[in-house]
């Protein structure tokens, strides 16, 4: 897929929205790529699952053990590059704030895992599930997500490949625009603060 066609799966499913949005981040932009929706469509959660493995290296590939995802937004995608790979794909979850294994999920130590998230935006949701895997005895080799907003500034500690790279401008509490301050705020993310 290139980025047209994901841009028009997003349109598609009502995806790609406007307004004023505090992201899971806390920083504050005029866009917010909804993957749930783009996601709800089990075909097209297949195609774009294939295509996020298809832009993985053969070589990480061929490695992998495991698929780990963090709940909420990384469930699905995460599931659907499972499927794509023929491997299990489990979720972290932090009920209390922290990621961990839950629901009878373990991680065999020394496993390969790859990290499959929906949006990475500053990259904190990603490390801090990485280390989770980490704690639980496993090792993350990549990183995957379907879109990247940090245009590749997020650092994670392992390669990352996005299916898809967007420079949506995000704002600090600080210095939002004026014309953006005018509209209420929306929060659709699954991060509580």
């Amino acid at each position: 897929m290139n980025q047209e066609q994901v841009l028009a799966e997003f349109r598609a499913s009502g995806a790609l929205l406007e307004g004023h949005f505090k992201l899971s981040s806390g920083r504050h932009s005029g866009h917010y790529l909804q993957c749930a929706r783009v996601l709800m469509n089990p075909a097209r959660a297949a195609r774009i699952a294939e295509a996020v493995v298809a832009g993985l290296p053969a070589d990480v590939r061929a490695a992998i053990d495991v698929v780990v995802s963090p709940a909420m937004g990384g469930i699905i995608i995460g599931h659907e590059v499972g499927r794509a790979l023929g491997l299990d794909a489990l979720f972290l979850e932090r009920p209390e704030g922290t990621f961990h294994l839950r629901r009878g999920f373990a991680i065999e130590p020394g496993a390969k895992v790859l990290m499959v998230e929906d949006v990475v935006t500053t990259g904190l949701s990603s490390r801090e599930a990485i280390a989770a895997v980490a704690r639980e005895g496993g090792e993350v080799i990549a990183e995957c997500a379907i879109i990247d907003r940090s245009c590749g500034s997020a650092q994670l500690g392992v390669p990352f490949y996005p299916l898809l790279a967007i420079d949506f401008p995000t704002y600090d509490e600080s210095d939002i625009p004026e014309a953006l301050a005018a509209l209420e705020v929306t929060k659709p993310g699954s991060r509580k603060e």
